[in-house]
């Protein structure tokens, strides 16, 4: 049970963060707005999904954007490959004052999930606004951040603004699609000059609301700002068995064998793991939870061996993915045909691994806990990148919970590790430090983000617009 005094904090502070007329959207939209509705408007209906879609496409439409606004041909590049001429992207460049200051990087992807028109309840590729709400595949993941750094470029052309810091945009493709060629990726490898900066600022941080939008009469309850993420990697289990007639089966068996193999990685626990971030985050969410729960997280937080804490913690599945490398099977392939035994047996295994934890190490773990050297498992995507913790800057963390008090009233901004994964990893991974910064807010189940229905709430977009230019200004202008 909360302390009543904590239970009385809590109600005042989303009380706050109801009826504060930051959040507040009653009135007519501004010019400027109206200029961003249909800058996002255009990017959510150009098709980026990895199959019928084209990132190279919508990177020309935002270009165009910036070259109207006063972008000269030289400061923007686009870029793609032969092999994939539909990935593409874009860079641009606003030039700063100060040479001896290094760049500041906005980063964004545009690919977004496949999304079929026959499930879903509107058309995925037409922003739809409803009851409060914008609709469509990539309203939240990730075109709102592309469409907010993109339009904080504009206006900052339009205005003349003369930053001190160089800032950098890079619209990139193939961050949903593990495997498929990755924007972020080959810039690092290929012309990390083009976007070379201090530090980046990308998707992964963002609100959260008590389970309903502002809209529906729900409050706001946090922002976050993600700083370090997970490697994503994924593994090939194989069971191979000369296989035969199914009318006299022998003991060994393909799927019998890849079946204990997953029982085995169904069991595995991996140790552990704190960085700063993670406890800071176990410390000051614990103390905002309350609770069992929250008492647990406190006390894990100050020690780790306290395992009657960690039995608590383990209960919630998001904190016990925060606190180490998780593996699961995700997918398997087995038999071919119904009256022979089967010659091959696959599955899929996917690990998101802890910041400093390499492929190889994963792959060890998986292996000893199968025990079996007759089960091969291989990475299915080489030569990951390992996940590089960012430090927790207050350079960076001040102005975002300063500029968050105003936006924001009353709301706790909190730094996290994802769980899951962007593509900051491949920029972490040749030195530029990575930040999810505070945008929009969501629900619980996540607005539809990879599901049906994507959806973003109106003021949430328009909120974190402002928001965020206000941050790219002041973190440019120092």
């Amino acid at each position: 049970m909360k302390h009543p005094l904590l239970r009385t904090m809590t109600a005042l502070v989303a009380s706050l963060a109801v009826t504060a007329p930051a959040l507040a959207q009653s009135a007519p939209l501004r010019a400027d707005q109206v200029a961003f509705r249909g800058l996002y408007k255009e990017l959510v209906e150009t098709n980026t999904t990895v199959t019928n879609g084209s990132c190279t496409d919508a990177a020309a439409k935002m270009g165009a954007r910036l070259k109207a606004a006063g972008f000269t041909d030289d400061r923007i590049t686009y870029f793609a490959t032969p092999e994939h001429p539909k990935d593409g992207g874009l860079v641009a460049v606003l030039p700063g004052s100060d040479a001896k200051l290094k760049p500041l990087l906005l980063l964004a992807h545009i690919d977004v999930v496949e999304a079929k028109r026959a499930d879903w309840t509107r058309d995925p590729f037409t922003l739809i606004e409803e009851n409060g709400y914008f609709y469509g595949r990539g309203t939240v993941d990730d075109k709102a951040q592309a469409s907010i750094w993109t339009d904080t470029m504009v206006r900052f052309a339009a205005a003349g603004y003369k930053p001190k810091r160089t800032i950098k945009l890079a619209l990139t493709c193939g961050e949903e699609t593990s495997g498929a060629f990755n924007g972020a990726e080959w810039l690092a490898q290929n012309h990390k000059d083009w976007i070379d900066a201090e530090y980046a600022l990308n998707e992964g941080g963002g609100g959260r609301t008590d389970g309903k939008g502002l809209v529906d009469g729900g409050k706001l309850v946090g922002q976050s700002i993600q700083i370090g993420e997970k490697a994503y990697q994924d593994f090939t289990l194989t069971a191979t068995n000369p296989g035969g007639h199914s009318s006299a089966p022998p003991p060994d068996n393909a799927i019998y064998d890849l079946s204990r193999a997953l029982l085995a990685v169904g069991g595995l626990e991996f140790p552990l793991q704190f960085n700063d971030v993670t406890r800071a985050y176990f410390a000051k969410a614990g103390a905002a939870r309350g609770g069992e729960l929250g008492a647990a997280m406190i006390a894990l937080a100050k020690n780790p061996a306290d395992k009657a804490a960690e039995a608590i913690v383990n209960k919630d599945k998001g904190l016990h993915s925060m606190l180490r490398t998780t593996c699961v099977a995700t997918m398997v392939d087995a038999g071919h045909a119904l009256n022979a035994l089967p010659q091959r047996a696959t599955a899929n295994v996917n690990c998101r691994m802890f910041p400093g934890r390499t492929s190889a190490e994963t792959m060890a773990a998986l292996s000893g806990a199968i025990a079996n050297p007759a089960i091969r498992i291989e990475e299915r995507v080489k030569d990951k990148p390992i996940a590089v913790q960012p430090p927790l800057d207050p350079r960076i963390v001040g102005p975002v919970e300063k500029l968050a008090a105003k936006y924001y009233p009353g709301v706790p901004v909190t730094p996290t590790m994802s769980t899951g994964a962007t593509d900051g990893v491949y920029l972490e991974a040749v030195g530029i430090p990575v930040y999810g910064v505070p945008s929009v807010w969501t629900n619980p189940d996540g607005n539809g983000t990879h599901g049906l229905n994507e959806r973003v709430e109106v003021r949430a977009l328009y909120t974190a617009r402002d928001y965020l230019y206000d941050l790219v200004r002041d973190l440019s202008s120092k």
